[in-house]
């Protein structure tokens, strides 16, 4: 039987549906595409290079006749077509491209205020697992199964074209796993991050809105600075899909504890953890370890965020690990509420002790009723679980005015002071 080179040429261009762009299959960064690019960027965004790469394509070479094997190609092609209108806002969609033999690309802009790692993860199992779902229905005999990979594509670049090949390239690397120059430079970014410890922490005051007084510090993390990597979104991404991931968020743990300490800081201070880290075996005796290297913290003082745009099923140890921090004095918070997919889910598993309310809710509240109704309704949630309410993304005194009315316990963002170095700031 003749065979073609690759089930993966996919053709020459896929067909647009009503809300998505496409364009054609050749790397020549069309105007549209830069603009669209370059638009994500102005308006603060950063943008996602993502590939899907089919794993099984032998067995489809080995399985199917050559006459065949053009009408799979197209059938998969349209599946990703209508599955990412579905799956994705179109309002994030800058393309959907069919790169011949490199698979199929999707470029996404992403506000890193609102995306967390794991949204894009979910994102990409949940498109891979819904074309497969569709394609076994038409062609029962057959299962495709997809590599996926990622890359954000870099803002400082003098060239956003070479930004965007650069990344996709990057991105069809940690798809297929490739040894190649670009992606041991990032493994070795990252293993040099970790080995060094250098990761930079800012932190933002948390006010009562009641007061106007200072009563917490959440802290936000940065990479080397000036590297790909001083971005949160590039530098947890990386990990993530390295392997590195937890070690990098106790890290984090550690240089919070070194910083309290060494400030003799006794306001609280909020930190995020990722329901991976907190869900793993070995988080409670590690940090366990980090309190006894630095004596004199109280657990009272540390509240966790858990971003609830993370999914926490099937996190074995997550459960039992958020108990016993509560037995130690950690307390614990729901972060970006109103924002995520598990939407209520995860306050009603974890009851927490805050709860944080995303910005996308807070956003021009004052001009939006419909926005206050759901504060309203957030804040008779939090009541009934008896946690306190931090409002998130405060940029105006419009909007403060709105949580002084509602009586909003807490309330953070730009509007009472930007993220500054931490250990600089609390010092002060």
């Amino acid at each position: 039987m003749k065979k073609v080179k690759s089930v993966m040429q996919w053709g020459k261009i896929i067909l647009p549906l009503s809300s998505i762009r496409y364009y054609p299959p050749q790397f020549t960064l069309r105007n549209p595409l830069i603009e669209g690019v370059s638009n994500a960027f102005e308006a603060g965004y950063e943008v996602a290079v993502i590939v899907f790469k089919l794993r099984n394509q032998k067995d489809f070479m080995e399985q199917t006749e050559v006459k065949q094997q053009s009408k799979l190609v197209k059938t998969l092609k349209k599946l990703f077509q209508i599955v990412v209108e579905q799956v994705v806002n179109p309002k994030e969609v800058i393309t959907l491209h069919d790169y011949y033999g490199e698979g199929i690309t999707l470029l996404i802009t992403v506000d890193h205020d609102r995306h967390s790692i794991s949204n894009i993860d979910l994102m990409m199992k949940k498109i891979t697992e819904e074309v497969a779902q569709r394609f076994v229905k038409l062609y029962p005999s057959m299962y495709p199964t997809f590599e996926e990979g990622y890359m954000f594509v870099e803002k400082h670049d003098y060239s956003i074209q070479d930004s965007i090949l650069r990344a996709h390239r990057q991105a069809i690397g940690m798809a297929e796993k490739r040894v190649q120059l670009e992606i041991n430079e990032m493994l070795l970014a990252i293993n040099k991050i970790i080995t060094k410890k250098n990761i930079t922490l800012f932190a933002q005051p948390i006010i009562d809105v009641a007061t106007s007084e200072i009563r917490a510090w959440e802290l936000l993390t940065r990479g080397p600075k000036g590297t790909v990597l001083e971005a949160p979104l590039q530098l947890f991404s990386v990990a993530r899909q390295t392997g590195r991931l937890y070690e990098l968020e106790m890290i984090v743990l550690e240089k919070m504890l070194q910083q309290v300490k060494a400030s003799r800081c006794r306001q609280d201070i909020f930190v995020n953890c990722t329901p991976l880290t907190l869900g793993n075996i070995r988080f409670t005796s590690d940090l366990k370890k980090l309190l006894h290297k630095y004596r004199g913290i109280s657990p009272k003082q540390i509240t966790f965020e858990v971003t609830e745009r993370d999914s926490i099923e099937g996190l074995k140890n997550f459960s039992f690990n958020i108990n016993v921090l509560r037995l130690m004095g950690f307390k614990i918070a729901v972060d970006d509420t109103g924002a995520g997919y598990s939407s209520l889910n995860t306050i009603t598993e974890l009851m927490p002790d805050i709860i944080k309310i995303d910005r996308s809710v807070i956003e021009n509240i004052d001009k939006n009723s419909v926005k206050e109704s759901m504060l309203k309704g957030l804040l008779l949630v939090a009541r009934e679980a008896g946690s306190l309410v931090v409002a998130e993304g405060i940029e105006n005194q419009e909007e403060a005015s709105v949580l002084t009315r509602n009586n909003v316990d807490l309330a953070q963002g730009n509007f009472y002071a930007p993220p500054t170095r931490f250990y600089e700031e609390i010092a002060t």
